[in-house]
């Protein structure tokens, strides 16, 4: 009777008919009913366009791949694009976020009341087509790939599964350049990433809810998070969306994923990545799953401080694909087809380092510990203080972390932590583009915090040293300062990284 009624609700809401695409896919575009928006009853229309291999039938059955778009995007409506996924035995879904495309309401960034129930309500979809494999009753074979907003569809679907019936029906996810905590992503320690939300609030801003809109808004004025209602309407819209809630709620994903984060992104960085590998999967789903960092993902140039990094994708060919949508083909055929592809890498670290090599790690616990002497930088105004670590050859990696006791003057005072490499101070520059912020929100007298730096992999050459960075501003997070120049300095410092063997 479910799938019955599935089918019937497929019919009723089509919105074009079924169209021939060459030979290699039928295509059928359509919508599903979904959760209605708060305080209104009209149920949300979630449209998309289904690819139907020409080879699949009731009598031979494929497996589905669902796909999705980035923020302010669309689904693809192309067949072309698929066509690899179809010539190896695959059907797939694209869809339209609830607000976007053709979709309506409004968007929540991926709150699972709303866009993980819109892909609950594709997969019931899907679960009702004859030539989809299906492992049991209403459970059909499926995996998901899409990057940056379209990597957190994948996260929003599995983990709503899990926390409405205890498990979800993906099968296998392949998610790119993509968060872990929104809020910590947009506003680390509650400092904006101003360069970055801009742009995200230019071509997405009025799909936002009015009250959100005016909020980010304000956030982007002042550089940092709002005080009073508009800083609680923000608290109160972030707080679910993204794996580190289920997270602290006690869920976990049981299946592979294999993930993709750009170590030069500075929307959602290397430190995102990682956390949603180390801390989303059971440790039998990492066994299976695969972490691919390279230089890519949302970039933009650091020059303030100066910056470096070399864009490319050199663990993908390491791992034996030219690029990471070839390595999530041969992921899906071996997870959802179950076929020998030759993959390898489980369980591991791959990243890219600045310089362009693959450097395979299977643990990235800070292992050395560096004790460091009084740093004073000023905030606001001012030229960054590089600080001598180590000399090369050296190679450090993952996510290192500076705890210090603080000092400020000046309230909302901000400084941007990094390490840099070069052969003196003066030449030093931020590896891989990223600054990660401190913000005191009023006087510090001796506060002890732990800040997390950005994470990187990067070979320190003979001849080079590697710096701490702290800077008086940083380009990602301009008008991130206090209301006059001041001072920040740091006492009793040490600086934790991972030392690569």
């Amino acid at each position: 009777m479910r799938r019955v009624l599935a089918l019937l609700g497929v019919v009723a809401l089509l919105i074009s008919p079924v169209v021939p695409a060459a030979a290699a896919s039928t295509v059928t575009n359509g919508c599903v009913a979904s959760v209605p928006e708060p305080g209104t009853t009209t149920p949300v229309r979630i449209c998309y366009s289904l690819f139907k291999p020409a080879t699949a039938s009731a009598q031979h059955t494929v497996p589905l791949i669902f796909h999705s778009h980035g923020w302010g995007g669309s689904r693809t409506t192309d067949p072309a694009a698929f066509k690899a996924w179809f010539d190896a035995g695959f059907g797939v879904l694209s869809f339209d976020q609830r607000s976007f495309g053709q979709s309506t309401g409004v968007a929540h960034v991926m709150n699972p009341d709303y866009e993980g129930r819109d892909v609950v309500k594709l997969v019931d979809l899907v679960a009702g087509l004859d030539w989809v494999t299906k492992q049991g009753p209403g459970d059909p074979l499926i995996g998901a790939i899409g990057g940056s907003y379209g990597g957190g569809y994948q996260f929003a679907g599995a983990f709503t599964e899990l926390r409405d019936s205890g498990r979800t029906r993906f099968d296998a996810l392949a998610p790119e350049i993509t968060w872990w905590d929104l809020k910590q992503s947009l506003a680390p320690m509650e400092a904006a990433r101003t360069l970055w939300l801009t742009s995200l609030f230019a071509v997405g801003g009025t799909h936002l809810p009015p009250a959100v809109s005016a909020a980010f808004v304000q956030l982007i004025a002042t550089g940092g998070w709002p005080t009073g209602k508009a800083g609680r309407d923000l608290d109160a819209f972030f707080a679910h969306n993204g794996p580190a809630w289920h997270v602290r709620q006690g869920r976990k994903l049981d299946i592979p994923v294999l993930f993709g984060q750009g170590i030069t992104d500075n929307l959602f960085n290397l430190n995102q990545g990682l956390a949603n590998f180390d801390r989303a999967l059971t440790a039998r789903a990492r066994a299976k799953s695969i972490f691919v960092g390279y230089n890519g993902g949302h970039t933009l140039p650091s020059v303030v401080p100066p910056g470096y990094g070399t864009a490319g994708d050199p663990c993908s060919i390491t791992l034996g694909s030219p690029s990471f949508s070839g390595l999530a083909l041969r992921f899906m055929r071996l997870r959802l087809l179950h076929q020998e592809t030759g993959l390898s890498g489980f369980g591991a670290y791959h990243l890219s380092t600045a310089d362009g090599r693959c450097l395979t790690q299977r643990n990235l616990t800070p292992n050395k510990r560096y004790q460091l002497g009084k740093i004073v930088t000023p905030t606001g105004v001012g030229l960054p203080v590089n600080l001598p670590i180590a000399k090369g050859p050296i190679t450090i990696a993952g996510t290192p972390t500076l705890t210090a006791d603080v000092y400020t003057v000046v309230p909302r005072s901000a400084a941007y932590f990094a390490l840099s490499v070069g052969t003196n101070p003066l030449t030093a520059k931020v590896v891989q583009n990223n600054t990660m912020p401190l913000r005191e929100k009023s006087t510090a007298r001796g506060v002890r915090r732990t800040i997390e730096l950005p994470a990187i992999a990067v070979d320190v050459p003979a001849g080079q040293n590697l710096y701490l960075t702290v800077a008086p501003v940083a380009d990602m997070y301009a008008g991130q300062r206090g209301p006059l120049p001041g001072v920040m300095m740091l006492k009793n410092g040490t600086l934790r990284v991972h030392v690569a063997g």
